[in-house]
């Protein structure tokens, strides 16, 4: 059997993969999380083959999720299941060391050939973003080359700012200090130019790190 973390904010996501692939036969769910975190600490706990995870999730956004499984549980792979066909979007997971990419809108005729491929340790990317991505290659869409200025640590902290964590909060959350979050905030607000919490919460939003 092969063990598979499911990692979606909605529920009823969840129970439709679940579902999905359950009705295959040879997959075994072996968690569900609801936010990125929770994914990190079960990945590590459960070490799945596979880790289904959607990139908006809460707390902790898809690609530092996928960045720190990959890192911690480098045997698992990472299928990035999204609604999102943005390009960078998608190659920002990919850098974060996903294997495979699928758009939730695919996932009644692809999610099973994902996964399967993935057991291999084969890449693995649905139709319609690999001719986004074909596009891309080719020159026939704009593509925006610029890498978001932030680092993971930063990111992470805009994310619960705009989730509407207190400094408090984000400092129990992380595991660092009240200080250290101050200073993350001050610094992201500096590279990004933005001077309020709700410039923050535009820039999360249109940056996917939080659902509008």
């Amino acid at each position: 059997m092969t063990n598979i973390l499911l990692a979606d904010d909605h529920a009823v996501v969840r129970r439709g993969v679940r579902a999905l692939l359950e009705a295959h036969g040879g997959f075994l769910i072996c968690g569900e999380a609801s936010n990125g975190r929770e994914a990190v600490e079960l990945a590590a706990q459960h070490q799945p083959a596979i880790v289904v995870l959607d990139i908006s999730l809460p707390v902790l956004n898809g690609i530092d999720a996928t960045r720190q499984i990959h890192k911690s549980t480098p045997g698992t792979e990472i299928l990035i299941f999204t609604m999102h066909d943005s390009e960078e979007t998608i190659r920002e997971a990919l850098r974060a060391g996903a294997r495979g990419c699928l758009l939730k809108s695919e996932a009644d005729q692809q999610i099973v050939p994902a996964v399967q491929a993935l057991v291999r340790h084969r890449p693995f990317l649905s139709p319609q973003i690999a001719d986004l991505l074909f596009d891309t290659i080719a020159g026939q869409r704009g593509l925006n080359s610029n890498h978001s200025p932030l680092t993971p640590r930063e990111r992470e902290i805009v994310q619960l700012i705009a989730e509407g964590y207190s400094n408090k909060k984000i400092a129990k959350i992380t595991g660092i200090s009240v200080k250290t979050v101050e200073t993350h905030r001050a610094v992201s607000m500096r590279k990004l130019k933005v001077h309020s919490t709700a410039e923050l919460v535009r820039y999360a939003v249109r940056n996917k790190l939080i659902q509008a």
